[in-house]
């Protein structure tokens, strides 16, 4: 591999983006691809995966075209580009026919450094007749994992992107993603026929996300005072299973006081696009989302995401979970489940029309996700083992490392709660048969005669609550499943005979009752730390620039970027120069203006005798 490119795409790097050096393999990355080679990266969300083919695209001759599969993000990623001084334009059905003409002539005309299209776009033929007649420096396949079919985010489009290497057979091809286990890497090398690229894993570890998970009743309440206790103030998004809870969600928020706006693919597509560009403009907003909502997101900022249902996959939650505090700074991971999730996802399991194998891996996935949720030990070792990465040690920033769960002897319990769903004929669902272990009397049990059975009355000495939490967990361990075909009735497993036999023992996690908890670790803990009411200040004038620009505000400056500037406080440019975020473009548009917020700061501290 030679070196001849470090020179120049530092100098790009330092430049346009404002950075002394590269991240983590960055550099790496970069050369393989100056060099002419092909790669496979791996890297977490915030990692700075962009950056690995836009300064390529840059340093080779061409223009480097990039695959992404969200037309909504295409002008957010542009404008931040073209904001840092690099020519670049996306082609897509939103715009008008003059527009793409004016595109295409750039294009042709080599005024153009980077090219973002769709994988629709890509596919036709007139886009490759257009490839055809310019010169290409490399392509870039963003979200690859999307090829998968048996991921949650495939997208048929991209099987066909294998034909870029029968077309362009010289030019050097880049695909990253954040999410793929060992299966889906050698799907996305077999599918898009990537068999010599150099691959790249970095760790998976977001080591600023706090991992917080809780099981209990009225987990909307406890969404909100978990936004009320660390993130009054700050972006973020939920997510609910159903469009239906979507709106719920985002009105209750709303009554609440909260900016907070739906998103699901049951609204229309200009209603969506509305949502998703007010979220990524506006300060403090929080959206609420189905699955549909999140990838490509670029906004730094968001200090929390919420799950209100469980996902369906270890590989959803640390996708979606990892669209938080892309800036580096803390952030929160909550997630909120219970019972009916774990019969709810299985049902869905069960009733897929899906061939059996990939109904058996859906399976497993879930039994994955399910595990991680119930488990004592550190999440974030179990979450980075999931991809093939060792933690040697708890990692100290999770909620069963700082406040690890109770265990207690449930092997009774559990046995009371399986020999009652068998003598009551395996297909009631789980509030019957709590009713009948706590022995309560009603129409509906006379009229079975279950209060005779030997099971009756038999758990009085433990609350309908604590009841809840043995079937939840007796669900998630597969001693219990959930019949679809009995609208959800309970039936015993195989994996119930040598515990009900007397023959094993089992430990349980302790019912926790809802209290209020201690504020996470968040974003807080940093801008405490540095001079809040600078930061406000500095932070208002982004939000005045970004609008006069037409950009969302992350685009002018970072939050990470502001907080170095009020803690160092810069007074003149060259200084301001030496701020990690801040390229010479940057400089020259909106250096002075923030310099002079700076000095009327620091002018108005000593006016006030505390300068």
């Amino acid at each position: 591999m030679t070196t001849e490119a470090v020179g120049p795409a530092l100098d790009i790097l330092r430049t346009h983006y404002g950075y002394d050096q590269f991240r983590f393999r960055q550099s790496e990355i970069v050369q393989t691809l100056v060099d002419g080679g092909d790669a496979l990266v791996l890297m977490p969300t915030g990692g700075g995966k962009s950056v690995c083919y836009q300064i390529p695209a840059m340093v080779r001759d061409g223009v480097g075209v990039v695959i992404s599969p969200l037309i909504a993000l295409m002008q957010d990623q542009v404008n931040a580009l073209n904001t840092m001084g690099i020519r670049a334009s996306f082609l897509n059905s939103s715009q008008s026919f003059e527009t793409r003409l004016e595109v295409e002539k750039n294009l042709l005309s080599g005024q153009l450094d980077l090219l973002y299209v769709s994988p629709e776009r890509l596919n036709t033929s007139d886009f490759m007749g257009l490839l055809g007649r310019i010169k290409i420096s490399l392509f870039a396949i963003d979200e690859a994992h999307c090829v998968s079919q048996w991921g949650h985010d495939f997208r048929s489009d991209y099987l066909r992107l294998k034909m870029l290497h029968e077309a362009f057979p010289q030019i050097p091809r880049i695909a990253l993603t954040a999410t793929a286990d060992r299966r889906t890497r050698e799907e996305i090398v077999q599918q898009l026929g990537l068999q010599n690229a150099v691959r790249f894993v970095h760790s998976f570890d977001r080591p600023n996300i706090f991992y917080r998970i809780g099981e209990g009743q009225n987990n909307r309440q406890r969404l909100w005072q978990f936004i009320e206790d660390n993130h009054a103030k700050d972006a973020g998004i939920v997510y609910c299973l159903s469009r239906k809870n979507v709106d719920a969600v985002a009105d209750w928020l709303v009554d609440k006081g909260r900016i907070a706006l739906p998103y699901h693919a049951g609204m229309s597509s200009e209603d969506r696009a509305l949502h998703q560009h007010r979220f990524l403009a506006e300060e403090g907003v929080i959206i609420v989302a189905t699955i549909a909502f999140g990838m490509g997101i670029d906004k730094p900022d968001v200090r929390f995401v919420a799950h209100l249902n469980m996902p369906r996959t270890i590989e959803a939650y640390y996708q979606e979970t990892g669209r938080a505090g892309r800036d580096g700074l803390p952030a929160n991971a909550w997630l909120a489940y219970g019972m009916q999730d774990v019969i709810n996802l299985r049902m869905i399991n069960q009733q897929n029309d899906a061939e059996e194998t990939h109904k058996m891996l859906q399976h497993n996935k879930l039994e994955s996700m399910l595990a991680f949720c119930e488990q004592v030990s550190c999440r974030r070792q179990t979450l980075l083992a999931y991809f093939d990465e060792n933690l040697d040690q708890p990692c100290g920033h999770c909620d069963n490392c700082l406040q690890p769960p109770i265990t207690w002897d449930a092997t009774e319990a559990a046995r009371k709660a399986l020999s009652c769903v068998y003598r009551t004929g395996q297909r009631f669902g789980t509030n019957y048969v709590i009713d009948i272990l706590i022995g309560k009397t009603d129409e509906r049990i006379e009229r079975n005669r279950h209060d005779q059975i030997s099971t009756w009355g038999i758990g009085k000495d433990m609350s309908n609550n604590q009841w809840r939490s043995v079937f939840r967990q007796l669900l998630a361990f597969a001693y219990l499943e959930s019949d679809a075909d009995l609208h959800g009735g309970l039936r015993l497993t195989q994996r119930a005979k040598p515990l009900l036999a007397g023959e094993e023992k089992l430990h349980l996690r302790e019912v926790t009752e809802t209290g209020r908890k201690k504020r996470s670790s968040t974003s807080r803990t940093v801008i405490e730390r540095t001079n809040q009411p600078l930061f406000e200040r500095l932070r208002n004038l982004r939000k005045t620039i970004a609008d006069e620009n037409g950009v969302p505000p992350y685009v002018i400056f970072h939050d990470k970027t502001l907080h170095e500037m009020a803690a160092i406080q810069p007074l003149d440019l060259e200084h301001m120069n030496e701020i990690s975020g801040v390229g010479e473009k940057k400089l020259e548009r909106f250096g002075k203006a923030f310099l002079h917020e700076i000095e009327e700061f620091v002018v108005g501290l000593s006016e006030d005798g505390l300068g």
